[in-house]
């Protein structure tokens, strides 16, 4: 009872306490129908109208979870030859654990149907009560329980994965549902779909019942990628069956194999159409492919069968079926493409025989007939999506990892073209090389001022020169013609980078405003083209540093506040390849003279701070979040299927302007070489301090011979000199070793720093305390919000305790009362003997009367004895009067008037009596 009355105290609190107990009441009553009423049709008549008020009413949801939910379960237990009652029971019970919508719900609100499926999930026999009902005859029967469990494992999860392990043949049921009638079927591969994530044993139960044949034999049935969502159904449990379990990979692998999966790819028709449905479940079998590509967890034997999976794709020619869907069909969806390309690149990734295999492939039909490569680098050079461009650049990337032949082929076609045909339409392409296309993309932008086709060719011309020295090499001997001879020689491709990173700068200073601008992101991927060209690569140094104003720029750049935190550490990244990759012995370019350039227009203090910056930055911290990939399911499909040619403004920090594509393109390995490179720039920074600056060239006065001297004083002073001047030097070697490192582990202080470099930091420090206090005065407002807040939840909980407490002590008194009126019942039907519940009042009256009469008989004669006594005396007065000769009667006279009527009445009531 106290279980049901703060039940209901719940629902008058969230759903008003005007509706709560009308809804309680004839949830109430419907029950009492369904539980005493004698009449069968009463009773289903009831159960109709509980399950019909369920489905519209949340107040009768939590009504029904408070009192329900024992009567349903006592019909499914106790009357299952009703099977009109049991379905109205299984039907009410579905309605209860089915959300209801009502506009948006707010988080804090109650959720009837979650608090029932998890009160039906708690009962002892539930689970089992509905899993036996499943071998029931009735169609209605299985469907409306598997719709139950459905909601159930939604709801409560974990509840019901432990529940169905500890139930004999449990799966076995769930299974057998598979070869019913197709609306049971449907219903139960949803179910199974629910159950199995993130649940092993579960997984490998159901796959050894045989799950991989039957989802494949449904699949072929419903017409494999054109079939509807029991297709995309089946998929996403085939998925969950092979997510991180490498056994149950190999089963797949080597009983039934990987055929049925790959004919799923395969395009019919000679009109390719994509409907929605068709969409999600091409995306749901490109997720299959990929979960077989990447494996499971690393174990003992994980990396071979992630190349067995790889090599027995590759048989199956589903690299094929790959290029058709990612780069030849451009009619397909974007979503389907980019993962495609996605699946191409973990395809070949770290495979020489995969890799070569791709570099051979040809697409297209004749005459138009070009290597899958070149059709690659077209679609990030034309594609207006972002998104494709970062799965085409995944595959130039999967492709030159640790592949040095494929590098130096690529690199290889690097062979400029003349001016004109550098600026031909970008249509006119077709016939071109791979590296005249890429030279193409490299100097498109120069003309129209879009720099964005020139940044994405920069990214795949960095996955060619990553690690590979005699690329880096090569390349820096392209160089690129001017539009005009009398404009100057053609300039090194190296050279003409810089010179767009600068364009991109401008542009960027006159469009302030606008974050979601390409050159956005332009500015980045250019920086990394050069960390990635000048990193191992002194002849890359040397050419950088032969323009003067290149190194103006970056120092200029690097200390540019109003740039982005990426910007600024990759362009001191830049600075410092120049110091740890320098040979020249110029005093211009030798090392010492870019570390003295940075101290004197950055400051080292400042200059090491854009590295903390730079990793603190949104596009490095998300880089290990976006190396796991989500998972594809009906929930996520609709966002997978849309995915959006422009990216969302809303990805932008409020505090961090770096454009959201930078996550994508910074890989982890980027990442660990900033880190390295980091390091050893610290320590190369100290060992420049360590060494003198330059050779000594002028000859002291000190070192000659005077006029007179003598041979052996001559020799005597220059030997106290050159003691002398070791010692200084020592000295100073000995104390600028020591304060850089002091520097370099640090982070900085004021030894090295000049006056505008302390202009520089005390700018830095005012923006950093202004950029505080702005925080500050946010975090006051929001905790003052918050603090209201709380109060107002704290009356409000006070208010409903006391409401609680009143309906509680009113509740009690109601008890009391209920408790006594009890008493009196008892009392009365012992006092009748308990032959009748309602007293006789007719024969009590009667009873009572006769008693008053012979009380009043009793009184009546007493007063008569008495009247007699005192007549006697009368009597014997007045005959003792007479003796003595006085007149009785006068005597007598006026004696009893003044209660003559008393004496009426007397004489009345001795009338009543005689």
């Amino acid at each position: 009872m106290n279980l049901v009355s703060g039940y209901k105290g719940v629902v008058g609190f969230v759903f008003g306490n005007e509706n709560s107990p009308n809804a309680d009441s004839y949830v109430e009553r419907l029950l009492d129908r369904i539980s005493n009423s004698k009449l069968e049709d009463d009773r289903r008549n009831a159960i109709t109208e509980l399950q019909a008020v369920v489905s519209e009413s949340q107040a009768s949801q939590l009504s029904i979870g408070a009192m329900g939910f024992p009567i349903m379960l006592s019909i499914l237990k106790k009357e299952r030859d009703d099977v009109e009652m049991v379905r109205g029971a299984l039907e009410t019970l579905v309605s209860a654990l089915t959300p209801i919508n009502h506009g948006k719900v707010s988080s804090n609100e109650v959720h009837p149907a979650l608090m029932n499926a998890d009160l039906l999930s708690r009962e002892a026999e539930s689970i089992p009560l509905l899993l036996s009902l499943l071998e029931e005859d009735d169609f209605y029967v299985r469907y409306y329980t598997l719709q139950l469990l459905t909601a159930l494992v939604t709801n409560s999860p974990q509840r019901l994965q432990e529940a169905i392990l500890t139930i004999p043949r449990g799966i076995t049921r769930l299974m057998d549902m598979l070869m019913d009638r197709e609306v049971i079927r449907n219903e139960a591969i949803l179910l199974l779909t629910h159950l199995t994530r993130e649940a092993g044993e579960i997984q490998k139960i159901i796959v050894f019942e045989g799950a991989f044949e039957k989802i494949f034999s449904v699949i072929k049935e419903e017409g494999n990628s054109d079939g509807g969502v029991v297709v995309q159904d089946c998929l996403e449990l085939l998925n969950n069956l092979l997510r991180n379990d490498a056994s149950n990979q190999v089963l797949l692998r080597e009983t039934i194999g990987l055929d049925p999966l790959i004919s799923i790819l395969k395009l019919r028709g000679s009109a390719y159409s994509f409907t929605q449905q068709k969409t999600f479940n091409l995306l749901s079998t490109l997720e299959t492919i990929k979960l077989l590509i990447r494996g499971g967890p690393e174990t003992n034997s994980g990396k071979d069968y992630k190349e067995t999976n790889k090599t027995t794709l590759v048989q199956k020619k589903v690299l094929d079926h790959l290029l058709i869907l990612g780069v030849e069909s451009q009619w397909a969806p974007v979503a389907v493409r980019c993962v495609a390309m996605q699946c191409i690149g973990d395809l070949i990734a770290g495979d020489s025989k995969h890799l070569d295999l791709l570099a051979s492939k040809f697409l297209g039909e004749e005459p138009q007939v070009e290597p899958a490569l070149n059709s690659i680098l077209r679609i990030i050079l034309r594609t207006s999506s972002m998104q494709e461009f970062i799965a085409a650049d995944y595959v130039f990337k999967s492709f030159c990892e640790k592949n040095v032949d494929g590098q130096s082929m690529l690199a290889s076609t690097l062979i400029p073209q003349p001016y004109s045909m550098n600026h031909a339409p970008i249509e006119e392409d077709v016939s071109m090389s791979f590296g005249s296309m890429l030279l193409h993309g490299l100097t498109l932008g120069e003309s129209d001022g879009d720099l964005e086709i020139c940044c994405r060719a920069a990214s795949v011309l960095s996955h060619i020169l990553k690690d590979n020295l005699p690329c880096k090499e090569k390349v820096l001997r392209i160089e690129i013609e001017v539009p005009m001879q009398t404009l100057g020689a053609p300039e090194p491709l190296m050279h003409r980078m810089v010179k767009y990173l600068a364009v991109a700068s401008s542009m960027k200073q006159k469009d302030r405003n606008s974050t979601t601008s390409g050159n956005s992101y332009v500015q980045v991927i250019i920086l990394k083209l050069l960390v990635t060209w000048l990193e191992g690569c002194p002849s890359a140094v040397h050419c950088f540093l032969d323009a003067r104003p290149h190194l103006t720029y970056l120092l200029e750049l690097a200390s540019n506040l109003s740039e982005t935190s990426c910007v600024r550490g990759f362009a001191a990244l830049v600075l410092g390849e120049c110091v740890i990759y320098n040979k020249s012995n110029d005093s211009g370019k030798c090392a010492f003279a870019i570390v003295d350039a940075i101290s004197q227009k950055v400051g080292l203090s400042s200059y090491f701070l854009k590295f903390d910056e730079m990793q603190k930055s949104f596009a490095f911290a998300r880089v290990d979040s976006l190396q796991m990939s989500k998972s594809f399911s009906r929930l996520s499909a609709a966002s997978m299927a849309d995915i959006e040619d422009v990216v969302d403004a809303n990805e932008f920090e409020k505090n961090d302007l770096d454009h959201p594509i930078l996550s994508s393109i910074l890989d982890s390995y980027f990442v660990n070489l900033v880190k390295r490179l980091e390091a050893d720039i610290r320590e190369q920074i100290v060992e420049v301090y360590s060494q003198p600056k330059i050779k000594v060239a002028v000859v002291p006065a000190e070192l000659v011979q005077r006029s007179g001297e003598s041979d052996g004083d001559y020799i005597n002073r220059l030997k106290e000199f050159v003691e002398n001047q070791s010692s200084e030097i020592q000295d100073l070697l000995v104390r600028n070793s020591t304060l850089a490192e002091d520097l370099a582990k640090t982070g900085g202080g004021n030894n090295f720093q000049s006056e505008p470099s302390d202009r520089l930091q005390m700018e830095r420090l005012r923006r950093d305390l202004q950029e505080a206090s702005q925080r500050l005065e946010a975090l006051k407002t929001e905790k003052a919000k918050i603090d209201s807040d709380a109060t107002l939840y704290r009356n409000l909980a006070t208010k409903t305790e006391a409401d609680l407490r009143s309906l509680s002590d009113a509740y009690n008194s109601l008890e009391q009362a209920n408790f006594q009126l009890e008493n009196e019942v008892k009392a009365l039907k012992r006092g009748v003997g308990g032959s009748s519940i309602f007293p006789d009042v007719e024969a009590i009256k009667a009873e009572a009367r006769e008693e008053a009469q012979k009380e009043s008989e009793g009184e009546l004669n007493d007063l008569l004895v008495c009247l007699g006594q005192e007549q006697s005396k009368v009597e014997r007065l007045s005959a003792r009067l007479l003796e003595l000769g006085e007149d009785v009667d006068k005597l007598l006279e006026g004696v009893g008037d003044d209660i003559g009527i008393g004496g009426f009445d007397d004489g009345e009531d001795d009338e009543d009596d005689e």
